[in-house]
This record gives structure tokens, sequence and C-alpha cells, in this order.
């Protein structure tokens, strides 16, 4: 084609696995974040006991009880798009365990999501 494009370039699983990729790299940031947040929260919580305790004996909220219900629920929303990568690419089981547990291990999903987007990229690029 004159336009520099390859005719294979329209094909479906390219688009499908771009777009799986983009979610995962969204969510990886997002679930990531909320993780590191959560760290905060339970480090002032717990170990500075910045809020001190409620009449019942229990530590205080410092950023708020939502946050570990976000990052709960986030990180549902993040497993979704690591099985859908995971299945478009048609990776090893083992890589789905590990972008599975960089979701709950701070930091780690930054990391990943890197070595995971461009390795991903490659792929989808060798196909198009």
């Amino acid at each position: 084609m004159s336009d520099g494009t390859t005719a294979t370039s329209t094909d479906p699983w390219v688009k499908r696995a771009r777009g799986a990729a983009q979610r995962y790299r969204a969510l990886a940031w997002i679930t990531g974040t909320m993780l590191l947040l959560l760290c905060v929260e339970l480090v002032l919580k717990y170990v500075f006991q910045v809020n001190g305790y409620d009449a019942e004996g229990h530590p205080k909220a410092v950023i708020g009880a939502w946050v570990a219900f976000a990052h709960g629920w986030i990180y549902v929303v993040y497993l979704v798009t690591v099985v859908d990568l995971w299945s478009t690419m048609r990776w090893r089981l083992g890589r789905l365990a590990t972008m599975a547990a960089a979701g709950v291990v701070p930091v780690m999903s930054f990391v990943l999501e890197r070595k995971v987007h461009r390795e991903a990229l490659a792929a989808i690029d060798a196909r198009a």
C-alpha cells in the first residue's frame, strides 16, 4: 500500500491486543497508586498512630477507610484487565500469576507494567 500501512494492520486481533495493553497499563498505574496510598494509610495508622484510638480501642483511620475499599475494587477491575491481556497475548500461566501479584505488592505494578507493556507492544508490532 502507498500509505505505509500493511495489509495485516487491519487484523482484529491487533486492535483488541492494543486495547487490552492500554487498559492494562492504565489500571496498573491506578492500582499501584491506590496500593501506595493504602500503605501510607497503614503506616500512619498502625506505626505512627497519628489519629489515636476510638472508644473501643481500635486505631482511627488517617486518610479514610475508603482507601482500602477503593483499592480492593480497583484491584478486581485490574485483575479483569490482566486476564484480558494475558488471554489475548496467549502468555504462560506464570505470567498471569506475576501480573496478578503486582497489584498487591507495593511498587511492583509500576515495574512490571513497563516490562509487560513493552513486550506486549513488541508482540503486537511483530504481528501487525
